[in-house]
């Protein structure tokens, strides 16, 4: 059970955060100046203020979440300030690549060793960065990049993913159920995922092998956790074989096609009775007051596919996969949805 210390040490952490990942997102905009694209009118854009109380109320929302027993005080609530600053510093080197691919279109610079037969719409920089999604560099690099574009709010929008699972895990043992999380990234969802049901097995399934291998390092202290490289859109995992099958900022980053192929998969390994737990980027349905932000994002920070997500049925891709819709959520630029297969 949170404890008054706990809940003090929460508070000075995320204000901490706060402020060093949204000052480090104010140093870079100056610093990108020249190479940012000017933002086209296309719907409103919320002021800085309007932002920062969004961020407070994430956060509120993430506390009430640990009080109520949904999952615990995140591991890392008070990180190295080494590690911030290496971290920090790696991020201010790599700005001027980013900045250079800004200016002149190219996303397509990824690694020598880049493995054959990645999918086309996986091969290139995303948001511009360095190896795409493709090397160890990139991979220690991600979650610092993620948290600087939302000001430190990334981990706590991920955290809400676990309140459905806590609903659904209620009353039983995590022992014997099983999770399938599909584009795993550098495990940063899957590492509060165990720190608060370390006995959940878990299959962590994405493209990039240095993700992977990040992933494998950050969740070593938690056993049970078993390593992928695939597609979503064919796993090598057997039909109904997952209880919960969780999808975390993947769909924005795929064409329509793909979207509705993983869609499928998820569902194929699904048990009856399991739960599939989405979250990803808001849409312009969920916040028309900030359209303007969500159609820069993707001039900004080379998102491709970001413009067709941002319209697209979300819910008519799972419940044509075979999924029913059984709640869904906002939190801060994230939506969540929960499905169940019959």
């Amino acid at each position: 059970m949170a404890t008054p210390v706990d809940r003090f040490a929460f508070a000075a952490a995320q204000t901490a955060r706060v402020g060093w990942f949204f000052g480090q997102y104010r140093l870079s905009t100056r610093l990108s100046r020249g190479s940012l694209p000017p933002p086209r009118r296309r719907g409103s854009t919320p002021q800085t203020l309007a932002i920062l109380r969004e961020l407070i109320a994430l956060f509120e929302r993430d506390w009430r979440n640990i009080q109520a027993g949904y999952y615990r005080l995140p591991h890392d609530v008070l990180p190295a300030p080494g590690l911030a600053i290496r971290r920090s510093l790696a991020f201010f080197a790599d700005l001027p690549a980013v900045n250079r691919r800004r200016r002149t279109g190219r996303h397509d610079e990824l690694p020598a060793d880049a493995p054959a037969g990645l999918p086309d719409y996986y091969r290139r920089t995303f948001h511009y960065q360095s190896d795409g999604y493709l090397s160890a560099r990139s991979a220690r690099l991600y979650d610092f990049q993620v948290e600087v574009l939302f000001g430190g709010g990334a981990d706590a929008m991920r955290r809400q993913a676990l309140v459905p699972i806590a609903h659904f895990l209620a009353g039983r043992s995590a022992e014997g159920v099983h999770l399938v999380d599909v584009a795993s990234g550098t495990g940063r969802f899957l590492s509060f995922l165990k720190d608060t049901h370390p006995l959940l097995g878990v299959t962590a399934v994405d493209l990039s092998r240095p993700y992977l291998d990040e992933a494998r390092r950050l969740l070593r202290p938690w056993p049970g956790c078993r390593f992928v490289a695939a597609p979503g859109e064919a796993m090598p995992l057997a039909d109904a074989s997952a209880d919960i099958v969780t999808c975390i900022y993947l769909f924005h980053e795929l064409p329509g096609e793909a979207r509705r192929a993983i869609a499928r998969e998820c569902a194929r390994v699904l048990k009856p009775g399991g739960m599939m737990v989405f979250l990803d980027s808001i849409q312009t349905v969920d916040r028309p007051d900030f359209a303007g932000l969500m159609h820069y994002f993707p001039e900004a920070f080379h998102e491709p596919y970001y413009a067709d997500y941002l319209g697209d049925d979300l819910v008519g891709v799972f419940t044509e996969a075979g999924l029913v819709l059984g709640a869904s959520d906002r939190a801060f630029m994230s939506k969540l949805l929960m499905f169940r297969k019959p």
